[in-house]
């Protein structure tokens, strides 16, 4: 079913963002999601006092999941003699969301040959800034918790030609980054139109309701 006015639909993406590479890793959806889950656990205070003046308290925003799965094809390129799909068939998309959650290899190789220098303490690497785009509404800074893939078809070099991809996502809010991070910022400016959204909301129903009772 085509969009309303024929518009063109916008795809979804997850996107990695390395401080130590110009360059961003853009996975682009291929076939958006029929379906994504969200699910937001309220960060209430404790009320084991009985005090209910603290029932209500928030300590910060809701601990935010995304579920979704991702369909990866390579049919339509290797239709049109692809020189990458015919050559790797997917292995490439694959291994571009895979490395989100490995550190690079030289850092791996920096930090063994700091240990045998006879570093005591040598700091963990960091995963790239990941990003989940969903919409101009919703670009969200994210961590992937876990993933599983699922291989279909492969090619003649046994390179997978088609998969899926269920993600668990957490969305990382302005609790988990300094006020200098991107991500502080990001997730700040998501609340803020998700706020805007919510008072187009309220206006819409109060318009509704006067209006049923006569009041223009």
């Amino acid at each position: 079913m085509s969009a309303p006015g024929n518009a063109r639909l916008m795809k979804g993406a997850i996107v990695g963002i390395d401080p130590m590479n110009p360059v961003a890793t853009v996975i682009a959806f291929q076939y958006n999601p029929d379906q994504l889950t969200r699910s937001l656990q309220p960060q209430t205070a404790a009320n084991e006092g009985g005090d209910f003046a603290e029932a209500l308290r928030l300590k910060g925003p809701p601990i935010e999941t995304f579920q979704l799965e991702v369909q990866i094809d390579a049919t339509d390129q290797l239709d049109n003699a692809n020189s990458q799909a015919v050559q790797y068939g997917i292995y490439p998309q694959l291994s571009a969301l895979e490395m989100l959650v490995y550190p690079k290899s030289v850092e791996v190789i920096s930090r063994q040959a700091l240990l045998a220098a006879g570093t005591i303490e040598v700091l963990m690497t960091y995963a790239p800034l990941t990003l989940l785009v969903w919409g101009v509404n919703r670009v969200l800074p994210v961590r992937v918790d876990s993933f599983s893939i699922t291989e279909d078809n492969y090619d003649v070099n046994l390179n997978p030609i088609r998969a899926k991809a269920a993600l668990s996502l957490r969305v990382l809010n302005y609790n988990d980054f300094s006020m200098l991070q991107p991500g502080y910022h990001l997730f700040l400016a998501h609340q803020v139109l998700k706020e805007t959204m919510a008072s187009l909301n309220t206006f819409n129903t109060v318009g509704v309701n006067l209006g049923s009772l006569g009041i223009k």
